[in-house]
């Protein structure tokens, strides 16, 4: 586990000055160590989930984004001190639920795939905190413009594709794919910004002070 800062004097939930709760990051993803920052809030420890992340048989896309957050959480709680937030994401096209691709042909074949279609982005959110789990799910519609192989192959020859959901970050070059989009831009990128300030809020977990 890595310890990023101790313990901070804060307001709780309730607004007496008191010990802030420990906020543990559940999540190796520095995107979503950045969106965070955006918001002002830094985690006092990041403490990455293994889990099984294999969809069940006739699992929904929506059911198993939910069910990976949820057990991250899970997982954590139990070892973790303080509030434990982990997120999930998952790139749908029709009935494919289109993960982090295992090498270069699976990028390649997952952007050929999404090339000039419409596809979903699902981020679920967990918090673990005080032996109970709050989760939201956001659901954001993106479309990408027809894709030739000459942009698919210079894509993942740039190795942008490793650790994304999908095998593109809206993020970096392949923002230049995207026709549209309908949602949440920082869910898509990996953690859906206003949503998981309620949740830390309802923790007693708001800014840092600078």
């Amino acid at each position: 586990m890595n310890d990023l800062n101790a313990p901070r004097p804060d307001l709780d939930a309730s607004g007496v000055f008191g010990v802030r709760p420990r906020l543990v990051l559940g999540s190796a993803s520095p995107r979503r160590l950045e969106l965070l920052g955006q918001i002002g809030i830094r985690p006092d420890a990041v403490m990455p989930a293994d889990i099984d992340e294999t969809p069940r048989r006739q699992e929904s896309a929506r059911a198993y984004t939910r069910r990976m957050a949820r057990e991250k959480a899970e997982a954590l709680a139990g070892r973790a001190d303080g509030v434990v937030l982990c997120a999930d994401t998952s790139v749908v096209a029709g009935r494919c639920i289109l993960g982090k691709p295992a090498d270069a042909e699976e990028a390649r074949s997952f952007l050929h795939l999404l090339s000039g279609r419409r596809h979903r982005v699902l981020t679920a959110v967990a918090l673990a905190h005080a032996g109970r789990l709050h989760e939201r799910l956001v659901e954001t519609t993106i479309r990408l413009r027809p894709l030739s192989t000459p942009e698919i192959e210079g894509y993942v020859a740039s190795g942008e594709w490793r650790g994304k959901a999908g095998g593109y970050g809206i993020q970096g070059r392949a923002g230049a794919f995207v026709l549209w989009m309908q949602g949440s831009y920082s869910a898509v990128v990996g953690l859906p910004l206003a949503e998981t300030a309620m949740l830390l809020a309802h923790a007693g977990i708001t800014e840092n002070a600078p």
